[in-house]
């Protein structure tokens, strides 16, 4: 059937060869739409620019508030994992 389209298309009125380029120029025209759909590459913004902010000095200080050293305990102060009536509560 192709070999026909071909001698067909070979003997001079030019039909059906428009069909068999049909197959690879729609391809690429599907991958190019869907490539300049998801990637947006004329919408998208400079992020760079857009989202530039002026930084600042860093404020603080260096003191040492707590150090917990060579400490073999297996569960922190205070956790309330075990005590479900207090930890969640019911909406009202």
């Amino acid at each position: 059937m192709i070999t026909d389209l071909i001698l067909q298309s070979s003997s001079g009125d030019g039909g059906p060869l428009w069909l068999l380029a049909a197959g690879p120029a729609g391809g690429a025209a599907t991958y190019w739409a869907f490539y300049r759909y998801y990637r947006n590459t004329d919408k998208s913004h400079a992020f760079e620019r857009d989202t530039i902010i002026a930084a600042q000095p860093v404020t603080g200080g260096e003191d040492k508030v707590d150090h917990i050293g060579r400490t073999r305990a297996s569960e922190i102060d205070g956790d309330n994992g075990g005590d479900y009536r207090r930890r969640v509560q019911r909406m009202r």
